[in-house]
């Protein structure tokens, strides 16, 4: 009896568990949205370091009162080595999707177009997705016929993998910096040292010099 008492608990604790888990990831925010206020000269950029291998999507869009004349913008985005990755000019919105090929900064840009220029700051909404807020859920349901629970496991079983590729990645990140820290650490050690050789080699030269130069004069 009491065996069955435990087995029932175990599953009640793991029915609740799941439950938890399936509301933190329906509540969880699916992507960043971003506002910008882009002067009437000059580029305002914003930037976010992803690992290689990475989904992005990205919605920007003009916002104005003035629904009659809205302004347009100019979108440069740029990978960590400077590939162009998406460009448009003379836009109120655009979209942008592309899977990173190196980890890096992803820089994506945004400036005035000429003729809109002294009208003002000019704000602009960015909605920025990675991962696996960037997935669309909707065609994988109807594709793989699965909803409801299956479906949230789903989702729960690729942000476990997303957390656990994020995990490796700081990882990684890590052992290079403690690396190229080491590194860095020895070269200054031997530059200290050679820096000493110096400084002892000098000093002993010019003790030999100066003895040297009063032994000629005669005064030692």
């Amino acid at each position: 009896m009491s065996g069955n008492a435990k087995l029932r608990r175990l599953v009640m604790f793991q029915a609740v568990l799941l439950v938890v888990l399936m509301l933190a990831l329906s509540n969880a925010p699916v992507g960043d949205a971003i506002w910008l206020n882009v002067p009437p000269t000059g580029t305002k950029c914003v930037s976010e370091e992803i690992q290689s291998n990475v989904v992005v999507l990205s919605d920007y869009v003009v916002v104005s009162d003035d629904h009659g004349h809205v302004p347009t913008i100019s979108a440069k985005v740029t990978s960590p080595y400077g590939n162009n990755l998406h460009h448009k000019e003379n836009v109120t919105h655009g979209q942008f999707a592309f899977t990173t090929q190196e980890a890096g900064n992803y820089l994506a840009c945004f400036w005035t177009d000429s003729h809109t220029r002294g009208a003002g700051e000019v704000s602009v909404n960015i909605e920025w997705k990675t991962g696996i807020a960037a997935k669309d859920w909707e065609s994988v349901a109807r594709k793989e016929k699965i909803e409801g629970v299956e479906l949230e496991l789903r989702k729960l079983e690729g942000a476990v993998e997303a957390i656990h590729e994020n995990l490796l990645y700081l990882r990684d990140r890590e052992a290079e910096m403690r690396t190229t820290s080491e590194n860095t650490n020895a070269r200054v050690a031997w530059f200290s040292i050679m820096s000493l050789g110096i400084c002892i080699v000098v000093s002993g030269s010019q003790i030999w010099y100066l003895k040297r130069y009063f032994q000629k004069k005669k005064l030692i």
